[in-house]
């Protein structure tokens, strides 16, 4: 093994195959991972020396099952018996009328991370560590919690798991469709917080973009008639395929309308926009292939001048009719604006501001700042643009918001001096 960034890639899509046949034969979720660690960490420390074995994954399901044994401290005959029969194949599971995959095991593990029993905050954390395979302290620093919090919480949803009696199957057919979107929408959460951070000096952390659109991929692979699941991976492919552009050579924020699209990722961008385009001919449309196919406009438009808005307006409004949240309203406003004036923008911005969800959010006093600016009301663009920027948490944007007011401030100076 030439260094340890090429172990990590090797080891990370294997963890959740190895916790899936530790989970066949043990309904013990926490002790299980414990073990899945613990072989991990055998194989970090061994393998660099000794050579990876040629089987690395029933290399790591042998110690892992011995790991797990001792932890059990069962009984001699008992540890032979499972140590046997966790280095065969795993036995099969049925989805729809496919073969048993690893693209199986590791959506029957997202599913079981994203268990009904457990808060939101706790499957996003849990499926970072099982499936994702971020230690506890990669998954504190990336969702800005302190480390002890974080390992308590992990315990306490392992806990909740093991108590609610989950298996590790697939769900039968009602029961897939009424998980799934639950599995979708904390791959949409890590990949979101990964895009752009809530709080905190970076803008971004790729680790989390990255492991999102894995993670997807893997669910895609799984299900790969499902509209919603192709949409989710195309929303995020187009979206990431920014990322080269967000930033400045001082790594300061470029809004989606100043940046070089050349710097876009091509490869990435084609991917996304194919997929969008499969999935819209053939499936029932929902909430992330509408959002992908916005992402897509943007994504085929060479130059900000060229974007398709109105085309954009009517996706939002198709979005806004099947999942209706002021977030949907907020992103729908902007580009009527684009399309008939600020005027009419900050006419549909006015119910928003009354709205409990958004009021202490930056991002409605942001887009409110650039409605102003875009109407010529510059006073009164400084005024939101500061407001914005106390609101968020996010340093690169609190530091672009109150750039965006200094802007302002002087251009009203201006006028006025004119005047």
């Amino acid at each position: 093994m030439s260094s340890n960034r090429e172990l990590a890639d090797l080891l990370r899509p294997l963890a959740p195959q190895v916790l899936a046949a530790l989970l066949r034969q043990h309904r013990d979720f926490e002790t299980a991972e414990d073990a899945v660690q613990e072989a991990l960490l055998a194989a970090a420390t061994q393998w660099p020396e000794r050579g990876t074995p040629d089987k690395p994954l029933g290399w790591l399901i042998k110690v892992a099952s011995r790991r797990m044994t001792d932890q059990t401290r069962s009984e001699q005959a008992s540890r032979q018996r499972a140590e046997r029969e966790l280095a065969r194949t795993p036995p099969a599971v049925q989805l729809g009328d496919s073969q048993p995959s690893d693209a199986d095991d590791t959506l029957i593990l997202l599913l079981l991370c994203c268990h009904p029993s457990l808060t939101p905050s706790s499957q996003l954390a849990l499926t970072l560590r099982a499936v994702g395979g971020l230690s506890t302290a990669e998954i504190a620093r990336a969702l800005l919690t302190p480390e002890r919090s974080m390992a308590q919480r992990l315990s306490r949803a392992r806990q909740r798991i093991r108590a609610a009696g989950a298996e590790f199957r697939m769900p039968a057919g009602p029961e897939l469709a009424e998980r799934l979107p639950v599995v979708l929408h904390v791959l949409y959460l890590i990949f979101n917080e990964g895009y752009t951070t809530t709080s905190g000096s970076a803008l971004y952390r790729a680790e989390l973009t990255s492991e999102a659109i894995r993670l997807t991929r893997i669910v895609h692979r799984a299900l790969p008639d499902d509209g919603e699941v192709a949409g989710l991976l195309a929303l995020m492919l187009l979206t990431d395929a920014r990322r080269p552009a967000r930033t400045g050579p001082d790594s300061s924020l470029v809004p989606l309308s100043e940046q070089d699209r050349s710097q876009w990722d091509r490869e990435s961008l084609q991917e996304g926009l194919a997929l969008v385009e499969r999935t819209l001919a053939r499936s029932r449309v929902g909430p992330y292939q509408l959002q992908a196919a916005i992402a897509a406009v943007h994504g085929e438009a060479l130059r900000a001048e060229d974007t398709d808005w109105p085309q954009i307006v009517e996706l939002y409004g198709l979005l806004e009719a099947a999942a209706p949240n002021p977030t949907v309203t907020l992103g729908r406003t902007v580009a009527v604006a684009m399309v008939h004036g600020p005027a009419e923008g900050l006419r549909l911005l006015e119910p928003l501001a009354a709205d409990k969800r958004l009021i202490r959010h930056h991002r409605l006093h942001a887009v409110r700042a650039h409605l102003l600016e875009m109407a010529g009301d510059n006073a009164g663009a400084v005024e939101a643009f500061r407001l914005a920027a106390r609101l968020t948490t996010s340093i690169p944007e609190q530091h672009y918001l109150f750039g965006k007011a200094a802007s302002a401030e002087s251009a009203s100076t201006g006028n006025n001096r004119a005047t």
